[in-house]
């Protein structure tokens, strides 16, 4: 007999923490059959030759809702090694779904997430109602990594309560509607529900999208026929200081309904003596033996700004003419526009008589996050992007130490690089230091790419290869077996995955080979390949030798194989499968 696949002579990595060790690692099927010493041949080899064999990695932050619909490898996560993910995040889904009201999922899903309407109206088939039928539908469509989705918030709001959704406050009975909608939800399939909180998630008009001003009692409501069916809870939570003491007295009688999981998005937020703000509640909730994670980027999340972005120089574009008609150019020929001196010379004028921008959707034309020159920061010229730290590194001293004012140092930078230069404009865990011992608590995970969303302005969906290649080999805050089970097992525990996650004989197949002295994130790059020609920045990895997802190699040195391993993965009364 022989065997279907094996992986020889690497350092395998199983994700539960524990020493890696030389070895061989068997496939049969979708399954892991053998570790060790593996004597048998096999279909099919991967010689290792050294390079860590892990789990698959798991990323519990996710808008690939939409892009499995044209995008079956769902490309944002598997170039980065994730086999599984779930999406549904933020109570922004497409199901349930009345037939007339998918184009305000639609409209709501590019207004929050930057997915643009007319490509998710188009490259879905919208052949559902149910969540679970929805399930069904991508079920169809092949993936070729793991998909586990969780029921919105907005969605079952307004099948319940149509536009009233938006602005007002559901009676009695339609709480229980509701509240009965999602349970049949996660009956049918969904991993659990999710929610939105803050009030920055805004639809088309501008108003909130439905569900952020919930009453405890809905929410609990909802918690509680999530939890009877076994499905978790999901939260983008207000963190400000003000807020944050409401917000987490809610996640426990959140979670004291439905007696689950819940996973929460929790950006840094300092605290008394230096330790997280978060920390205090996080343990009491803990010692009542409650199940509570909160999941956070590995380094700053930010929006990015380039010749090829939405996002030019930061000044108010109202009222900046040449920058507004610079931002107005097809992106192809922008870089020919700043080539010309005089042109350049009119930017560089109207930059040092413009008040700067604060905030990043004033370069746009409305209000938002805020962008002084202090927070943003070049990318690099190199083969992967770098992230520095120190104001000194920032636009505005690196303007200081050339003399210039940062409108002509971010113009000279872009003509430096052929128009393909970058710079990371920060907005959360901007202060990088605090970021290593933050993720060692048990209760964090971190994530939060917001892979197939934010498109046009933001790229964080290289966080996984990130952490390996900053945190592990740059900068050694973690051993290789701490990073991979942070990526791997760890995450795996919010899901309560119990077949994926580590390498073990039994569990299913989900498989990376890595090169550690290689991986990273590549620079992201503007590309056309969304419905209709939209385009999207896309970011691409180095260093995945091979990933394997339910024992099909579906990238192999970086590229894609053409093959699709994935499933859509269950909720079955609380056990995913």
């Amino acid at each position: 007999m022989t065997h279907d696949l094996v992986i020889r002579n690497g350092q395998i990595v199983d994700g539960t923490g524990n020493p890696s060790y030389e070895g061989d690692v068997a496939v049969d099927g979708d399954t892991i059959t053998a570790l060790g010493t593996v004597t048998k041949k096999s279909a099919r080899e991967i010689e290792a030759d050294g390079a860590a064999v892990t789990p698959g990695f798991v990323d519990l932050h996710t808008h690939l809702d939409a892009q499995i619909g044209w995008d079956p490898s769902l490309t944002p996560a598997c170039w980065h090694g994730v086999t599984t993910v779930l999406m549904g995040n933020c109570g922004v889904t497409f199901a349930p779904v009345r037939g007339g009201d998918k184009e305000f999922l639609a409209e709501m899903m590019e207004s929050v997430e930057d997915i643009p309407r007319e490509a998710i109206l188009s490259g879905l088939p919208w052949d559902w109602n149910t969540y679970g039928e929805y399930l069904d539908s991508i079920e169809k469509m092949n993936p070729a990594i793991n998909m586990v989705g969780l029921v919105g918030h907005a969605a079952a709001r307004f099948y319940v309560m149509g536009e009233r959704a938006v602005d007002e406050q559901p009676t009695d009975d339609e709480v229980q509607q509701i509240a009965d909608l999602i349970g049949e939800s996660v009956k049918d399939g969904a991993a659990g529900f999710s929610t939105n909180r803050i009030e920055a998630h805004r639809l088309p008009d501008g108003r909130c999208m439905p569900g952020t001003f919930a009453s405890d009692e809905e929410l609990v409501a909802i918690s509680k026929a999530t939890g009877a069916h076994g499905g978790m809870l999901q939260s983008v939570i207000n963190s400000g200081k003000d807020q944050l003491p409401g917000e987490m007295k809610l996640m426990r009688k959140q979670l004291e309904a439905a007696g689950t999981r819940f996973l929460f998005s929790a950006p840094w937020e300092v605290g008394e003596n230096g330790m997280s703000a978060y920390q205090p509640a996080i343990e009491d909730m803990q010692k009542s033996g409650l199940n509570i994670y909160g999941t956070t980027q590995p380094r700053p999340a930010a929006f990015l700004s380039g010749l090829k972005t939405l996002i030019l120089f930061g000044v108010r574009m109202k009222d900046a003419v040449n920058w507004r008609s610079l931002r107005n150019l097809p992106v192809e020929e922008r870089l020919a526009a700043i080539q010309d001196i005089d042109f350049r010379s009119k930017l560089i004028e109207e930059a040092k008589r413009m008040e700067p921008a604060d905030s990043i959707f004033q370069t746009l034309g409305a209000p938002g996050f805020s962008i002084p020159p202090a927070r943003s920061f070049w990318m690099g010229n190199g083969e992967q992007p770098e992230y520095p730290t120190g104001e000194d590194n920032s636009l505005g001293g690196l303007a200081r130490a050339a003399g210039e004012h940062p409108g002509e140092t971010w113009l000279r930078l872009m003509l430096e690089s052929e128009g393909e230069g970058l710079f990371h404009v920060r907005f959360v865990n901007q202060d990088m230091s605090v970021l290593p011992d933050y993720m060692r608590a048990d209760w964090v995970v971190p994530g939060v790419g917001d892979a197939g969303a934010h498109i046009s302005m933001i790229s964080d969906v290289g966080w996984a290869s990130f952490l390996l290649s900053y945190w592990h080999r740059e900068r050694g805050e973690y051993s290789l077996e701490e990073a991979i089970h942070m990526l791997t097992a760890k995450q795996a525990k919010v899901l309560d995955l119990k077949d994926r996650g580590t390498l073990q004989v039994g569990l299913k197949a989900d498989i990376n080979v890595i090169d550690i002295n290689r991986v990273g994130e590549r620079h992201a790059q503007r590309v056309y390949d969304f419905p209709h020609g939209a385009p999207r920045l896309l970011q691409r990895a180095a260093g995945y030798r091979n990933t394997i997802v339910n024992g099909r190699v579906i990238l192999e040195n970086d590229e894609l194989t053409g093959e699709r391993g994935g499933r859509v993965l269950r909720n079955r009364g609380g056990k995913l499968s």
